[in-house]
């Protein structure tokens, strides 16, 4: 047998300012663009990536397998046509060669300049080339999931966690059920829906509720083997497109019952709890204070507006900025995305004291945002190349590139400023700069979830702090043109409305 599988993975936020070219798609590796061929085997070998268990399923099956692309870009702004086209081109010209399964790791929320649904335009072209050849999708929790996506799949799955600790145990669910249809055992169909809801982000964690209980359904389900697979997706609520809301996807066995029921019960209990999924806002100031009378440290402070996991510039300083107004001290914070400043601090050199400005470069004319650097003085106290190989349970064993980084040591504040964005969910971000932050009194990163990974463990209080930026929770603030309407909360509740009015049934 021979399989093709590859990576494509962007989560595109279509309100931020951070162009997403083909080299964007860098990450988990130290070059500018994608891995291709062997290199991708190489680089995501033994990770926590779906794409890691299509390799280990390959070979466990006998298949030669080839591995044409992995594509993996930090999520930003729109894709350019240019990059998904490379990107596409590189799949399809492997499949042109014939195969026996396809097996794709992807995001599900990925949009570029011409297409608001580019997964599922990717699989309407995968289609296109092998129209009888099963096709297994390991799909983010964040997934926008559309008609195209299921319609041109034979398998889907979704991640289960928030953060996202289980992605390689997605690709292997996603591939046993392939190489089940493969060898005959079933034959399996896909059963989805929607309900017209954004659900908050910082609500969306399977390991709490309003999420746990439907999510737990869905996974003891398939345990029990009544359906073949079960994954409810939160929906990327960032991207403006017609098929951005909460959704559920059951795979089941042709011959078998019960995947239709268990789909509309996932997402009736969804809906019914909707207003569980809104998150109450607290001024920054309010959260900042708050954080002041806490007794002990580390205390984690998360800038979630700002979070580059979600699309944000990294650069917003405005948290920072009242952090050290309110004079907290003993504070480890970032990284920042400034490389201005990275190179200011250089030229420099460690041991010497600067004052320059440093974030708040970046215009995001989207929610009328104005570019608002901080000016700060301090000794640069350390220099490195930014890399380091995650340890932590989220993207375990990947290598990831900050670009060069420096640290400024204001007094109060040791600041990493880097290169290059990456949301910190690993402890690496400030250890690879000797920073240990499990010896400060507080911790200032921005992210929204997926700090748990790494920074739940060494914390002794949490602290969400709505600073300004592209990645807001208030999504009153963001100008949305492409949503289907009404959907709730931005249009208010409808009493009474149970069901997305463009839901679909049963997909071959």
């Amino acid at each position: 047998m021979r399989f093709v599988a590859a990576l494509m993975r962007h989560e595109t936020n279509t309100f931020s300012p951070i162009a997403t070219p083909l080299s964007a798609f860098f990450r988990g590796s130290w070059n500018n663009g994608p891995l291709y061929g062997a290199d991708a085997i190489a680089g995501y070998r033994g990770t926590n990536y779906p794409l890691a268990a299509f390799i280990d399923l390959a070979e466990e099956a006998g298949a030669e397998l080839a591995v044409p692309i992995a594509a993996n870009a930090s999520p930003s702004g729109v894709v350019t046509d240019a990059a998904f086209e490379a990107i596409s081109e590189s799949i399809l010209d492997a499949l042109r060669g014939g195969c026996d399964a396809v097996l794709l790791d992807m995001h599900g929320a990925m949009v570029t300049e011409s297409h608001d649904d580019a997964e599922g335009e990717l699989l309407r072209r995968v289609r296109a080339v092998c129209p009888d050849v099963p096709v297994a999708v390991a799909l983010d929790f964040h997934t926008n999931l559309s008609p195209a996506m299921v319609d041109n799949s034979t398998v889907i799955t979704g991640y289960r966690t928030y953060p996202h600790v289980d992605m390689y145990e997605t690709g292997a669910r996603a591939g046993a059920t392939l190489l089940r249809a493969l060898k005959g055992e079933v034959d399996p169909v896909m059963v989805w829906g929607a309900r017209p809801m954004l659900p908050h982000m910082l609500r969306q964690t399977p390991a709490e509720q309003p999420m746990k209980d439907i999510m737990d359904r869905a996974i003891r389900a398939e345990a029990e083997g009544a359906v073949l697979n079960a994954s409810v997706f939160g929906s990327f609520p960032l991207a403006d497109t017609p098929h951005t809301r909460l959704s559920a996807v059951v795979v089941a066995d042709r011959k078998a019952e019960g995947g239709q029921a268990l789909c509309d019960a996932l997402l009736d209990e969804a809906w019914t709890r909707r207003r569980d999924f809104v998150f109450p806002l607290e001024p920054m100031e309010r959260s900042i204070a708050r954080a002041r009378e806490l007794d002990d440290g580390p205390v984690i402070l998360v800038d979630h507006g700002d979070n580059t996991g979600a699309g944000g510039c990294q650069d917003v300083m405005a948290v920072i900025e009242e952090v050290l107004r309110q004079g907290l001290e003993d504070v480890a914070a970032g990284p920042i995305c400034d490389p201005e400043a990275v190179a200011a601090m250089i030229e420099a050199g460690v041991g010497n004291r600067v004052s320059l400005p440093v974030g708040g470069k970046t215009a995001m004319p989207a929610l009328n945002l104005v570019p608002r650097p901080l000016h700060l003085e301090g000794v640069v106290t350390t220099i490195t190349n930014g890399r380091f190989r995650i340890s932590g349970p989220m993207m375990t064993g990947i290598m990831v590139d900050l670009g060069r980084c420096a640290v400024l040591d204001t007094g109060a504040m040791q600041l990493v400023v880097s290169e290059r964005r990456l949301e910190p969910f690993d402890i690496g971000s400030f250890t690879h700069a000797g920073i240990d932050p499990t010896r400060k009194r507080y911790v200032l990163i921005k992210s929204r979830q997926h700090f748990r990974a790494g920074f739940e463990p060494i914390a002794r209080h949490i602290v969400l702090v709505a600073g300004p930026g592209v990645c807001s929770s208030d999504y009153s603030l963001f100008p949305f043109e492409r949503l289907e309407r009404p959907i709730f909360p931005l249009d208010g509740d409808p009493e009474g409305q149970t069901k997305s009015k463009n839901r679909e049934e049963i997909r071959p």
